[in-house]
């Protein structure tokens, strides 16, 4: 069992306390818990080790996940999520790949701004949260690299000979999301352990320490991806 949110480490923090390195301080706060951790689950659950395992991990994550939300903002300023499935990654693994028809709403969206989300979560709760800028790929050497039979499940064949769902279909695209940001949360004990421990946290008090809390920021996935 996972905990799903990510809440606000705010000015609930001791004032020589520092938070965990990826929550930042925010405004808001409905509570004032003094000199304790407004958010434990963040605190007792963060790490941050070498950039090489968060880097790795996350990939391992997302091509075993697979299946995923892109969000993107439209013409109305509101936000558009719907699944996609990894198509290929780039930049050492942490820059994502996507197919897309040219012709479908998301790209009009993309034109409109090119700030994405992409949100995985599997059947234990595991997720894993990239902020990134998006563009659409129409380059057909590109688009060949990443091109599956399967596509012609979802384009169809127009009959005129053009097309046809096949790689040199000018509604086939890519979407290429380069990462900003990523933050996600793996398992770090079995099933059942992790069952005991969230048990005892119902009973006890004691915050459940279940998961891999990670942030990778900026700067170190651009460090990773030269690496």
């Amino acid at each position: 069992m996972m905990m799903l949110q990510l809440s606000s480490t705010s000015r609930a923090l001791q004032p020589n306390t520092k938070p965990p390195h990826h929550v930042a301080r925010m405004s808001f706060s409905n509570a004032d818990t003094g000199g304790k951790t407004a958010d434990p689950y963040v605190a007792k659950n963060s790490q941050d080790p070498s950039l090489k395992e968060k880097a790795e991990d996350f990939t391992t994550f997302a091509e075993k996940t697979k299946f995923c939300l892109l969000t993107t903002k439209n013409k109305d300023n509101l936000l558009v999520s719907r699944a996609m499935a990894i198509a290929g990654k780039e930049g050492n693994g942490v820059d994502l790949i996507f197919h897309t028809n040219t012709e479908s709403g998301k790209t009009d969206d993309l034109q409109n701004s090119p700030e994405v989300n992409v949100g995985f979560i599997d059947s234990s709760g595991q997720w894993a949260s990239v902020s990134g800028a998006a563009k659409v790929e129409t380059d057909r050497s590109r688009v060949r690299e990443y091109y599956s039979q399967s596509l012609k499940a979802w384009l169809g064949d127009l009959g005129d000979g053009k097309h046809d769902g096949g790689p040199e279909d000018p509604r086939i695209g890519l979407i290429r999301v380069k990462a900003h940001t990523i933050t996600y949360a793996i398992s770090s004990k079995n099933i059942v352990t992790s069952t005991i421990e969230v048990a005892k946290g119902a009973l006890t008090g004691q915050t459940a320490q279940v998961n891999k809390l990670r942030h990778l920021d900026e700067s170190e996935l651009q460090q990773w991806r030269s690496s």
